[in-house]
């Protein structure tokens, strides 16, 4: 059965779906929310390609729209009845959402991109993460990417000390036209980021670059990253890289197995972290690296850069979705590239002791992936505890600048909240409670999560009702 109103294209990926169930009725208010309804069938729009789902939107008269926990009722309200199996879906089948407060979707106006901002919890404070321009193969996917980058922006938030929650943006690639402006697309996204009313900061990520923070700057004012020459803290990769040098430090002091030096390590990913990373392992007196990355031209560049230092450089391009690098024998394998690469397939390959690097989400199920690396003997440092810094200079950046100790101090030995301390901290709780490493991270960071501003409570979760009730998705 298809959809009403679905272009040709996005008919025939629901028919390969196979046919719904009836949905429950559920009645429209008009400029509100849909009331909760009970459980269906995954909905076949999640099978949708982004730009099909573009299309069903365009066919129901929806440009924007919105997906908010009701904490009272205990489900999730779609802002449109067409929406509603959407938000039965994250109810009772999607394992990344968790009363996740707003999912904020819209088409573009003017390039037709399938822009997004997902807020987490903000207990802390506004949810605050970077967007993300990516390629997607349907709708979950899109939908799925924003739940879990949110969530772990919560957690990274908590447990770096930040008084920030957890947010997400997410832009899907091949939507919109072909020839749109690249700086109206990220003007528009500042235009989107305005209209929440501060309930998510926006920042760089994956796909985004520091030229297209300023264009979102030049939109909205809830968001960080921005160029130096405009007072902001300019492209955080560096950082997050150093962050990431202390997590496999910790590691190695917590396994007895000495410093850096000499030691190999396996790389995946030479891009805007992974490079400066490769520079500092270098610089740390590391005998080997092996790295890969699917961009040919970065490969050179880095090889380029890098070699005659005195580490062996054994760079190669892979195709994408080959993990190979993940097996070679090292000390450290070190994922800087996309996240979920931590699944029965992988794990039981690596042979190095310590799993450590700046990838988001590297553990395809938590509660699974996390307890095959412990049972292995694999020292995994959860990504959220170790990639920090580029968040932690986003925060840093909206106070104004000092003379560097409040980025320092996470970075060093001594502050029982910085990188090093919180990682032996994590890896002694661990083997003291046989927990794997992820799970105890966890327990920490959920705690620190729920602890409210000191200032001003809860008021994201205020402001999402607000644009809610304002009929935003109108």
């Amino acid at each position: 059965m298809a959809l009403p109103g679905v272009g040709l294209s996005a008919m025939a990926e629901v028919s390969r779906k196979g046919r719904r169930k009836r949905a429950v009725p559920v009645a429209a208010i008009s400029g509100a929310s849909v009331p909760c309804a009970m459980p269906a069938e995954k909905a076949p729009l999640l099978s949708l390609s982004p730009a099909a789902f573009c299309e069903f939107l365009a066919a129901h008269s929806i440009r924007r729209f919105h997906l908010v926990w009701n904490e009272t009722a205990g489900c999730v309200e779609a802002s449109h009845e067409a929406l509603s199996p959407i938000a039965r879906w994250l109810e009772t089948e999607s394992p990344d959402f968790d009363r996740h407060e707003g999912l904020f979707v819209q088409v573009a106006p003017q390039t037709g991109v399938l822009q997004s901002a997902v807020v987490h919890r903000t207990c802390r404070g506004q949810g605050a993460g970077g967007v993300r321009y990516w390629h997607y193969d349907d709708l979950e996917g899109f939908l799925r990417d924003g739940l879990r980058l949110s969530k772990g922006m919560t957690h990274k938030n908590a447990l770096a000390g930040l008084w920030w929650g957890g947010g997400k943006g997410v832009m899907a690639r091949q939507t919109g036209d072909a020839g749109a402006s690249r700086l109206r697309m990220y003007e528009e996204y500042g235009e989107f980021v305005t209209s929440l009313k501060g309930c998510y900061v926006t920042a760089e990520d994956v796909g985004t670059s520091v030229e297209d923070m300023a264009a979102i700057f030049t939109r909205t004012r809830f968001t960080t990253c921005i160029p130096p020459g405009l007072g902001g803290s300019g492209n955080p990769s560096v950082p997050t890289a150093r962050g990431v040098i202390r997590g496999m430090e910790a590691a190695l002091s917590h396994l007895e197995m000495g410093s850096l030096a000499g030691k190999t390590v396996a790389l995946q990913g030479l891009g805007h972290v992974g490079e400066p990373l490769l520079g500092f392992l270098v610089e740390k007196g590391v005998s080997r690296i092996i790295g890969t990355d699917t961009d040919s031209r970065c490969v050179e560049e880095v090889r380029e850069k890098h070699s005659g230092r005195g580490t062996v450089l054994e760079l190669s391009t892979v195709p994408r979705g080959d993990l190979g690098v993940l097996a070679e024998r090292a000390d450290i394998v070190s994922p800087c590239a996309v996240g979920a690469i931590l699944n029965p397939e992988s794990i039981p390959a690596i042979s190095a002791r310590i799993v450590c690097g700046a990838a988001n989400n590297q553990l395809a199920e938590p509660a699974r992936d996390g307890a095959a690396l412990w049972e292995r003997g694999i020292v995994y440092v959860p990504d959220f505890l170790v990639n920090r810094m580029g968040i932690v200079t986003c925060a840093d950046e909206s106070f104004g600048y000092d003379d560097g100790e409040s980025i320092e101090r996470h970075l060093g030995d001594e502050w029982p909240s910085g990188i090093f301390r919180v990682t032996l901290e994590v890896l002694a709780r661990a083997r003291e409670t046989g927990s794997s490493p992820d799970r105890v991270a966890l327990e920490m960071a959920e705690k620190l999560s729920f602890e409210p501003h000191p200032i001003w409570g809860h008021r994201p979760v205020r402001i999402i009702r607000e644009v809610v009730r304002s009929g935003w998705a109108r």
